[in-house]
């Protein structure tokens, strides 16, 4: 089962009239500094999402940020990782620099789970590139407490 879905409103937006080219416009306007930088790629969060014993398992790959550099937020069932992403080229030829390249900006995934996740219990680790997010579900029985005073 897959419960991720990307939305791309242009795509809704260019069915309406095929001559337009609504992406090649908006993309134009809307270029990460990566890209104004000229760096071939742009940095993502890619991400492995599992479902096990209760509990929804978390790999995501973010690349060149260090654990302060990175934040998560859990609410209900929505899950929002962001990092703070600082790149650097530099090309030398002798004692020369030909071209010197800094690129600072922000990523981030954001997806919604089937579950609610239980927030006091949500466990993140990140070691070399790798943020790996324990997501227990919230039980049940925890949903439907209510307390009385």
């Amino acid at each position: 089962m897959n419960n991720l879905t990307r939305f791309s409103p242009t795509n809704e937006l260019a069915r309406f009239d095929s001559s337009w080219n609504i992406d090649g416009l908006l993309n134009s306007f809307m270029r990460s500094p990566f890209a104004r930088a000229g760096l071939d790629v742009e940095p993502q969060i890619k991400i492995d999402l599992k479902e096990a014993e209760g509990k929804y398992l978390v790999k995501a790959e973010i690349p060149g940020v260090t654990k302060d550099d990175i934040s998560v937020s859990v609410e209900g069932n929505h899950v929002s990782i962001s990092a703070e992403v600082k790149q650097e080229k530099e090309v030398q030829e002798g004692e020369r620099i030909i071209r010197n390249e800094r690129c600072y900006g922000t990523v981030s995934r954001s997806f919604t789970l089937a579950d609610e996740v239980d927030q006091s219990q949500v466990r993140a680790k990140f070691n070399n590139g790798l943020l790996e997010l324990t997501l227990p579900k919230k039980h049940e029985s925890a949903r439907n407490k209510i307390l009385i005073s």
